[in-house]
């Protein structure tokens, strides 16, 4: 039996909460303190000036000795400001726009990638800011995979990060399921789902590997990131973990996969 070690983490742009500040040396630190080997990120800027211009995705492999890594912008802009929906060639922001979405990163080779988009409710709905509650628009998601070459064989790991509009957010997830038929099982969903544990169950039909809180991460109270597993998967849960990394609003969820041979 062979471990691969999988985590989720919605990285808040790389802020810190103690100063609000984002730095290249902070956030590889963070990274590193995951130590998983295949990570999917949500809420991640490319060349987004309240980032410092940062590449996340790239300190991300570095932090880990990524072999692969790849970002997938869900809007081009800042959200809460001026954005607009990405299309289909804002795969790895080669253009120099400022960009927002999400990222895998891999210490094993990846065999193929694919990007799906999920669009945006088409109501706004109330979101508590700033000790009020504000009618805001959703923003465009993004479904990002990969088939990735595990020593134990290819494994499709996807991540997304899905609406924060109730029922919406099931839409989405239940295409996201839909869209990974198209690549290879066996098959791994990690993200911010903006669900609970036992919603994200029922709507993919997939396993919850693990049930601890990942919000906020100062004092954790719910789950809002999961790790879904294909119930085809041949494996069991091991170690399960939400470390505390000094940057973000959530708590990566660190899941040890233990793959019968």
């Amino acid at each position: 039996m062979d471990r691969v070690r999988l985590a989720t983490f919605n990285v808040l742009h790389g802020r810190s909460l103690d100063d609000g500040l984002v730095t290249a040396d902070r956030f590889r630190a963070a990274l590193a303190a995951v130590d998983a080997d295949v990570v999917g990120m949500q809420e991640v800027d490319l060349d987004q000036p309240r980032s410092g211009g940062l590449d996340l995705t790239a300190l991300a492999a570095e932090a880990l000795g990524a072999s692969d890594h790849r970002f997938a912008a869900a809007v081009v802009g800042t959200p809460g400001e001026a954005f607009r929906p990405a299309g289909p060639d804002f795969a790895s922001g080669a253009d120099g726009e400022p960009q927002y979405g999400v990222a895998i990163v891999s210490r094993f080779p990846v065999r193929r990638w694919l990007i799906h988009r999920l669009p945006a409710a088409p109501t706004r709905s109330p979101v508590p800011v700033g000790g009020r509650v504000l009618m805001l628009p959703d923003e465009p998601r993004v479904l990002l995979a990969a088939v990735v070459d595990t020593p134990h064989g290819p494994v499709t790991v996807a991540t997304t990060h899905l609406s924060f509009v109730p029922g919406w957010n099931v839409r989405q997830l239940r295409r996201a399921v839909r869209a990974l038929r198209a690549l290879p099982g066996p098959r791994v969903l990690l993200g911010d789902l903006n669900l609970p544990a036992g919603v994200a169950r029922v709507a993919s039909g997939w396993r919850v590997a693990a049930r601890l809180p990942t919000y906020p991460s100062t004092t954790p109270k719910i789950q809002l990131d999961h790790v879904l597993v294909d119930p085809a998967f041949p494996a069991t849960v091991g170690t399960v973990s939400t470390p505390a990394t000094g940057v973000s609003d959530h708590r990566p969820l660190v899941v040890e996969l233990h793959v019968r041979s």
